[in-house]
């Protein structure tokens, strides 16, 4: 029997825990807060934290004791994106529909709201009701992400690919560091709070490499077929820097056959876990078709 769920409900329920765990506009610092705040609130798709809630759901686990997971997540992807627009990284001015941070603050200011909103996550992940045990995995988990092995690194590699033709193993790499590593993130939290076992952790984590890989692949194809009012963020933009793409290297029928098959490996990996996982498909092909 099919469990009730809501994609939209889950985006809007990390919303609230975003909320309640950033800190108070009106307390000091207030400009970094309210620059924290302005970072992390008002937009954005919430992938990651549908995706704390949806794994939950599959477990059997209850929202409200994946809150401050989710919220720490988006937290970590929040850092990222203020610092993924700094003028020394891709330089960009539009970030979900509004100035990037350090167009509406200052770059001083959006430098300081990356590393808060990184430190303070760690901070919400623990407030987790969770044994101990657990917590420890996540936090570690967490930091593999985000660090040099995980989001950063892949970072690093994009940098300094710029111009390069990569092959397709390269470019995977890259991107499974660099947007992938924090999507397997979302799940693997989850799944540790939910206490799956060994083989539910390797099917969960088979269809995050698929979804990261097939998000990635599919927000190339946005870059190209899509426009600045659309996407919320500069269009064009990875063409422009000579960026190495999935429509770069494979051409845009060659990116979506690509895509097709992240799909088959979402559906193969959701297959393994015999339960109801209708929740975590429809995020799968939600990340197919959306967009923005």
């Amino acid at each position: 029997m099919k469990t009730e769920f809501s994609l939209a409900a889950w985006a809007a329920r990390a919303e609230q825990a975003l909320d309640q765990h950033l800190p108070k506009a009106e307390a000091e610092p207030r400009r970094l807060h309210q620059a924290m705040r302005y970072a992390a609130l008002g937009g954005g798709k919430r992938l990651r934290a549908t995706l704390v809630y949806a794994t939950g759901h599959v477990l059997g686990d209850a929202p409200e004791r994946l809150d401050a997971l989710a919220a720490a997540i988006e937290m970590i992807h929040a850092y990222s994106l203020v610092h993924d627009d700094l003028p020394a990284m891709d330089n960009d001015d539009l970030r979900r529909g509004r100035p990037t941070v350090h167009r509406a603050f200052d770059e001083a200011t959006a430098i300081l709201v990356g590393d808060a909103l990184l430190t303070e996550a760690f901070a919400v992940a623990c407030r987790s009701a969770l044994p101990t045990e657990r917590l420890v995995e996540i936090v570690g988990t967490l930091a593999r992400a985000s660090g040099s092995i995980g989001m950063c690194g892949g970072q690093a590699i994009d940098i300094a690919a710029v111009g390069q033709t990569l092959s397709l193993m390269a470019l995977e790499d890259m991107h499974r560091r660099k947007t992938g590593a924090l999507i397997r993130a979302a799940v693997r939290i989850a799944a540790i709070a939910g206490n799956a076992d060994g083989a539910e952790l390797a099917a969960l984590d088979d269809y995050a490499n698929a979804l990261g890989l097939a998000f990635q692949i599919k927000d190339d194809l946005l870059d190209v077929e899509s426009d600045s009012a659309t996407l919320g963020k500069t269009a064009g933009k990875d063409d422009a820097a000579n960026k190495p793409t999935y429509v770069a290297l494979l051409g845009l029928e060659g990116a979506r056959s690509k895509l097709r098959l992240q799909g088959e490996a979402i559906d193969q990996a959701l297959q393994r876990l015999q339960r109801d996982s209708s929740a975590l498909h429809a995020i799968g092909q939600w990340v197919a078709v959306r967009q923005h």
